[in-house]
């Protein structure tokens, strides 16, 4: 008796706790502000995108094979089954992304110096200090043309007096690279591409370390699937590197570092007033947590410990939506063992967040509203910090696989492909039931010719007794029609409708049977480059959408939060997913010919052949640094081929025999070699010379009259 009194107690004292916790959380004001309006923002995204969800929806279930409740079956139609070419077409989408992506084996990701680098020229000359341009002939008011010599100078004097300049650049002399310049006292100096190499690096080695690689193929996936991919980030996070000390013991090694990840779209609540996500105010992403993964955001920086706790206290608040039921076969319960936290990157107005310890920037203190991060959960604000970004903008990049010109999500394969995929489920339940009429023998009884009483189940060997002196039959079989054949033949109408919707066609993902212009091999090319054309417009949509705005915001982040000076400068990220698109043996035959080209010494000084070797090792997923020299390493093994071959010269042709001119094939049998080019190295044709007294011979006709 008193155990269960204390028990009652004890109940009573943790309702009163919660209680309490759940007034606070009310009676708190500034919290309840900044919850209202998230929630107020939350509502209204929800509601916009109601309609995008029933379309994921309806893609969700092409793609699993599952029919919707509103597909009613009538009594007559047997057959149940589902053609599942949607998930055939859109695991085809998605490889041919990933592999366009990612089969370079490197980020499709470069960093290049701007066209005209802030403070950089394409040449400095040595004009580096006021006794420099004085020795050189430049003026206050303008500078001659360092080509001309100064009135009354001749050139030893002007060698003289520009050529000991050049020990001033030996402070700079790992930046600069002597080459041939406006005037022999000219420099090429390219300080920009040193650090765009070193910032693209960086960049490499952090996607790499943050596993984007893996993030990314997600987004592709939902990409094809739902027609949206999603990402977000990057954000310092302390990694965990596993360590462990001479005795044995674990001793992590934590780091801080850019982390990127993929969102699914279902948890993806962006402005519904925006068109693309340059024109978003805000976004929420909506988390499922369970209670260590909440209880584990205390160790994440500027996230309240009071507030997380106080969540915890409440208790779990997860309701599932209509969706999660849509998409959950076991039909479990609205409510799960789980909490929902809301998190929103926008602006919200000043005045509600002055109410908080957050120092606003002085910058910010007229605006009417800032950008800022927030965490609520069971009406606790978890986190409220200002936008840490630099400029401030929102981390999340949002690409369509098919532009949707009025939405921010948009069109992928299921969905492109929804009709033709009731077409082809429809007709062939017809074909299958079909079918199975034909294939059986319907049974006509005429009982007045049978004793009555009898078992009318037919099965082979059955016998049937029949009145005695009954005229007629008694059992007929009639056989019903098949029309399995026009039903499929309409089938594969509705096949080839869904390669014409998709702009993906049957062969690309490894379709036999293909009739007409495919059957060529010239054919086939035509239909790769016209499949080719339509997934060309997705990469560049993933490389406007999502790796530009990516790679640009990794460039950003290391340009505020890293000190190192060696990766900075006027820079530029270039998405070069596109630029993957075409093929490798293509690329490099293509640079093979353009090599051959430029052999013309005409030619030849105006391409970068260091450049050109560097791409063809590329296209054979070579890493140009470890098989390709650079200009200087390039001249240095040029003088070594040019020592070895004056110390090894070819061997001399045998005696008696000419050496054969380069390009022109072997003498036949007989005869000799045509001299096609008119060099006089050999006669007109082959053949035998007229002897007298045959055709052709003229010796014996005498003179000419």
């Amino acid at each position: 008796m008193v155990k269960d009194l204390q028990e009652m107690a004890m109940d009573a004292e943790e309702s009163a706790a919660i209680d309490d916790v759940e007034a606070d959380a009310l009676n708190d004001e500034p919290a309840g502000q900044i919850e209202r309006f998230i929630k107020e923002k939350f509502s209204k995204a929800e509601t916009a995108r109601r309609s995008d969800e029933e379309r994921w929806i309806q893609s969700y279930r092409n793609y699993r094979g599952l029919y919707g409740p509103e597909v009613q079956f009538t009594s007559t139609e047997k057959s149940r089954v589902f053609v599942k070419v949607t998930k055939t077409k859109v695991l085809a989408a998605y490889g041919q992304l990933v592999e366009v992506l990612f089969g370079g084996n490197r980020f499709p990701l470069g960093i290049n110096p701007t066209v005209l680098p802030e403070g950089v020229e394409d040449t400095v000359s040595v004009e580096t200090n006021p006794q420099l341009k004085e020795a050189l002939g430049e003026t206050e008011t303008g500078a001659t043309d360092p080509n001309q010599l100064l009135p009354g100078e001749t050139l030893p004097e002007f060698n003289d007096r520009v050529g000991p300049l050049k020990d001033d650049l030996s402070a700079v002399e790992e930046d600069v690279e002597f080459k041939p310049g406006k005037s022999p006292s000219a420099v090429q100096f390219h300080p920009a591409m040193i650090a765009a190499k070193k910032m693209e690096k960086k960049i490499h080695d952090q996607l790499e370390e943050s596993n984007a690689k893996k993030q990314l193929r997600s987004a592709a996936f939902e990409a094809a699937l739902f027609g949206t991919g999603i990402m977000k980030g990057p954000f310092a996070v302390d990694k965990e590197y596993p360590n462990w000390d001479e005795e044995g013991e674990y001793n992590p090694v934590f780091k801080t570092v850019p982390q990127t990840s993929n969102v699914s779209i279902w948890n993806f609540y962006p402005d519904p007033d925006a068109n693309n996500m340059d024109e978003a105010e805000y976004v929420i992403e909506r988390h499922k947590m369970s209670r260590s993964q909440l209880r584990a955001l205390k160790r994440r920086p500027f996230f309240r410990e009071n507030a997380i706790d106080k969540a915890l206290e409440i208790g779990e608040n997860y309701n599932k939506e209509w969706w999660e039921h849509a998409m959950d076969e076991s039909n479990e319960d609205d409510y799960s063992q789980r909490f929902e936290v809301l998190e929103f990157w926008g602006f919200v107005d000043r005045e509600i967040i002055e109410q908080y310890d957050i120092d606003i920037p002085k910058e910010l203190k007229d605006v009417e509203q800032v950008s800022v991060n927030a965490w609520v959960c069971n009406s606790c604000v978890l986190r409220l910090v200002m936008n840490p970004f630099t400029p401030a903008y929102l981390p999340y990049y949002a690409t369509p696989y098919e532009m949707n010109p009025y939405n921010i999500f948009g069109v992928g394969i299921a969905e492109n492909m929804d009709d033709t995929q009731t077409l082809m489920n429809g007709f062939m339940r017809m074909s299958v039931d079909n079918a199975a009429l034909s294939g059986n023998l319907l049974i006509e009884v005429d009982e007045t010719n049978l004793v009555p009483g009898q078992d009318l189940t037919v099965y082979p060997g059955k016998v049937f007794r029949r009145q005695g002196g009954a005229p007629g039959q008694g059992i007929f079989g009639t056989k019903f029609p098949n029309v399995a054949g026009e039903n499929m033949q309409m089938f594969d109408k509705a096949r080839q409708l869904s390669d014409e919707s998709t702009g993906f066609p049957s062969f690309a993902h490894g379709q036999t049977g293909i009739q007409g212009v495919g059957r060529t091999a010239s054919g086939i090319s035509m239909l790769m480059n016209a499949a080719n054309g339509s997934i060309r417009n997705v990469i560049k949509n993933v490389d406007d959408y999502l790796l530009g705005p990516l790679g640009k915001a990794f460039f950003n982040f290391n340009m505020q939060f890293d000190f190192d000076p060696a990766i900075k400068g006027d820079l530029e990220v270039k998405a070069q997913g596109t630029e993957s698109l075409m093929a490798n043996e293509v690329r490099s035959q293509r640079l093979m010919q353009f090599m051959q080209t430029v052999s013309n010494p005409a030619l030849a000084p105006f391409a970068r052949m260091d450049y050109i070797v560097r791409e063809i090792a590329k296209s054979m997923d070579l890493d140009p640094d470890k098989v390709a020299n650079s200009m200087s390493q390039a001249a240095v093994q040029a003088e070594i081929l040019k020592k070895f071959q004056a110390q090894n010269p070819p061997p001399a042709p045998p005696q008696g025999m000419m050496p054969q001119q380069q390009g022109q094939p072997p003498a036949p049998p007989g005869g000799q070699v045509e001299d096609t080019q008119g060099s006089g190295g050999g006669t007109i044709g082959t053949g035998s010379v007229p002897t007298p007294q045959e055709p052709g011979f003229t010796g014996d006709q005498g003179p000419i009259q």
